[in-house]
């Protein structure tokens, strides 16, 4: 079969943009990352092994084509010298560990930083189209063309009732965990075909220069949970990383991400400075209308207009969640939903819940905490205590 990774533009647009600040700010930095599998699969994927070696095989022959960095130098946000360090660049096998523990399947990268942080994304989508050729693809095909055909309808008979003070804008975040790459594709251009008026987006980069999308994302946990180990006080990491951050785009990509450590823990950095120089809040655990309340909160306390801000939904999000969230919210401050496995894994058969995460930076541990248990990850309990008690995080 052909490979899986068509191009190494098929990744999330997040990863850019930190790749670029990682190698602007921290280029001596090493990290190490860790594949887990949260739910229980159909069957072992310590049996995917040989054909994930293969596919991460073939994953590092791959380069940045011409046409690819010309589209990468058109986003304003990307500067030249990084499109010409991605010009050079390859992933290296040295990095990168595949191997069984039981019936588990195991990926380690650890090297330096600007070198195995995008191993994440790939590792991911291969791990989980592997998994799905097991299963009758005409089968889950049907029955995935289905449920989106239900989406659809769901989402043009939402568009027929009387619009809020914002507009109802999804996206597509379903790269990760897609159960195939042609799948994910003919959602995309379904519905950017069926709902262009609803529809802005994907953070695939190679689907959204395909069919001449907008590339969606700004940050992830990875970015932020550098810090942690990038900084001589672990009090100031937030905000060390969002003052380097609005010092690398100068106004651009500004959804900040809030849950690291905690909403709150998060809010308490987030002073005027930062609520006036950055466009928004992405939320991804915890209560959506909790969260959301205390975001509008905050901005109202600062004496912000919540008009001129936007709250980004990116948790586990289906249709009805997203309707939802819009109806309580949507009259009070701008809005977007990035829909992720719902839209490229709705077949059927339960989709693999896996992470790539980073585990330690600079040979320290780092912790992502989250707003909901179950979500803490780090492999030294001793640390998470400490962050907990500096930032008052108590989930």
């Amino acid at each position: 079969m052909a490979p899986i990774v068509k191009s190494l533009l098929e990744n999330d647009l997040y990863k850019f943009p930190m790749w670029q600040t990682m190698l602007h700010k921290r280029p001596e930095a090493t990290a190490e990352y860790g594949f887990v599998c949260r739910n229980t699969p159909e069957y072992p994927l310590a049996e995917l092994v040989a054909d994930v070696k293969c596919e991460l095989e073939q994953l590092c022959t791959l380069q940045f084509a011409d046409h690819e960095l010309e589209y990468l130098s058109g986003l304003s946000y990307l500067k030249p010298d990084f499109i010409e360090f991605l010009s050079l660049f390859r992933f290296k096998p040295k990095y990168l560990q595949v191997y069984a523990e039981g019936d588990r399947l195991r990926i380690d990268a650890a090297g330096p930083q600007v070198h195995v942080m995008n191993f994440e994304i790939f590792v991911l989508y291969i791990v989980s189209e592997l998994y799905f050729r097991r299963f009758d693809q005409a089968a889950l095909l049907a029955e995935g063309r289905r449920r989106l055909q239900q989406k659809i309808a769901m989402l043009k008979d939402f568009a027929e009732q009387p619009a809020e003070t914002h507009p109802f804008e999804f996206f597509d975040f379903g790269l990760r965990r897609r159960a195939w790459g042609s799948w994910q594709e003919e959602v995309v251009q379904t519905l950017s075909t069926e709902l262009p008026n609803l529809f802005k987006g994907t953070s695939n980069v190679y689907l959204a220069q395909k069919y001449g999308l907008k590339p969606i994302g700004t940050m992830a946990h990875e970015y932020l949970q550098s810090y942690q180990a990038h900084i001589v006080r672990l009090r100031e990491f937030q905000r060390t990383a969002l003052e380097d951050w609005a010092q690398e785009f100068r106004g651009n990509l500004g959804i900040a991400l809030t849950d690291t450590i905690g909403m709150d823990a998060f809010l308490r950095d987030f002073d005027l400075y930062f609520a006036k120089l950055f466009d928004g809040l992405r939320h991804d655990s915890g209560d959506p209308g909790i969260w959301g309340e205390k975001a509008i909160a905050h901005y109202q306390a600062l004496k912000i207009d919540p008009h001129t801000k936007r709250l980004v939904f990116s948790d586990g999000l289906d249709m009805p969640k997203a309707i939802g969230l819009y109806r309580q919210f949507a009259g009070r401050i701008q809005l977007g939903f990035g829909i992720g496995t719902n839209l490229t894994n709705d077949l059927g058969v339960k989709p693999l819940n896996i992470v790539m995460k980073l585990m330690r930076c600079n040979g320290d541990p780092v912790a992502k905490l989250s707003d909901a248990p179950g979500k803490t990850l780090c492999d030294d309990p001793t640390f998470v205590a400490y962050l907990r008690q500096i930032f008052n995080h108590y989930v």
